[in-house]
């Protein structure tokens, strides 16, 4: 059984994360997810804070498993979804957008881990004097906001800066990548992409399909010039979003023009309309499946390449 350094510390059974996903973090995916050995979380992005808190206590119903929370640290209701969550006391708080640093003892004070998303080694490093537990290092395949580095480069270098354990972000979708991830350095692995084609998550039919029938190469990244890049699937919206960030026009218009993208692609599942968040590994999913399926098959097929290949090099 692959068993490191994160599952001792959050209390799972496999080395597997559930990526804060906008919209769809919700009750349902974060019990399945821990209730199959890996650690769920409900995401706070960007909903109401009354939400947050029926989303935790609804999936302390569904297990009795370590569960976390995602906070985005820029959302105009974050404090209130901070005070939520420390009233609430989850297991785990994953941060991202902005630097956890000042609500850091807050967080230790009530028990719980701290474990914010960096795309930078500068960043972990300053964090890591500020007291967090662990990281997840997110290249730039993610979907969703994601940083400049790519996963294989950014990890090895954010292990080496570090003494604390580092989860891997970006481009994971299977046992491969869990087995390359451990080769890096990591602790483990966290998904977003994989876990939205789940039985479980709440996305759209529509969108689900679109993961499915997505390449390689069907990921756009928008956004750049606005200081927040996005990784979707490339489509109508994307395309104009991007002629109009060409074109120029000021910062502000191309925020407004995002505003209630990710609910009517990803929810409401207009997939030319709407925003369709999805991570460059898009091209691997072929399969809607149950949770504890898509953890138990990435788990059994890295063991089996850890066991090849410690075979295959026996005797020099």
């Amino acid at each position: 059984m692959i068993k490191t350094d994160i599952c001792d510390l959050l209390g799972i059974e496999y080395p597997i994360i559930q990526g804060g996903m906008a919209h769809l973090a919700t009750a349902e995916l974060a019990a399945a997810v821990s209730n199959a050995g890996g650690l769920g979380i409900i995401g706070g992005g960007a909903p109401e804070p009354e939400w947050v808190r029926e989303q935790i206590r609804l999936t302390k119903q569904k297990t009795d498993k370590p569960f976390g929370a995602n906070i985005v640290l820029i959302a105009a209701k974050a404090e209130e979804i901070i005070k939520v969550i420390l009233e609430e006391k989850v297991a785990v708080v994953t941060t991202g957008a902005s630097n956890p640093g000042p609500y850091i003892p807050r967080f230790k004070e009530a028990g719980i881990r701290v474990m914010p998303v960096v795309a930078s080694v500068s960043l972990a490093r300053r964090l890591q004097r500020a007291g967090v537990d662990a990281f997840v290092a997110e290249g730039m395949e993610s979907g969703g906001e994601t940083g400049q580095t790519t996963t294989m480069a950014l990890v090895p270098q954010v292990v080496d800066a570090v003494q604390l354990p580092v989860v891997a972000a970006g481009g994971f979708a299977d046992g491969r990548g869990l087995a390359a991830a451990l080769a890096l350095g990591a602790q483990g692995i966290q998904m977003g992409t994989r876990f939205v084609c789940s039985e479980e998550c709440i996305a759209h039919p529509n969108y689900k399909k679109a993961i499915v029938d997505a390449s390689d190469r069907s990921t756009v990244l928008s956004g750049q010039s606005t200081g927040y890049p996005l990784r979707a699937l490339e489509n109508k919206f994307t395309r104009e979003f991007m002629d109009k960030e060409s074109a120029g026009i000021p910062i502000e218009e191309l925020f407004q023009l995002g505003v209630g993208k990710m609910r009517q692609g990803m929810i409401n599942g207009d997939i030319e309309g709407g925003t369709l968040l999805a991570g460059q590994i898009c091209g691997m999913i072929n399969e809607i499946k149950p949770v504890k399926t898509i953890i138990e098959e990435i788990v059994r097929e890295a063991e089996a390449i850890i066991t090849r290949l410690n075979n295959s090099t026996k005797g020099g």
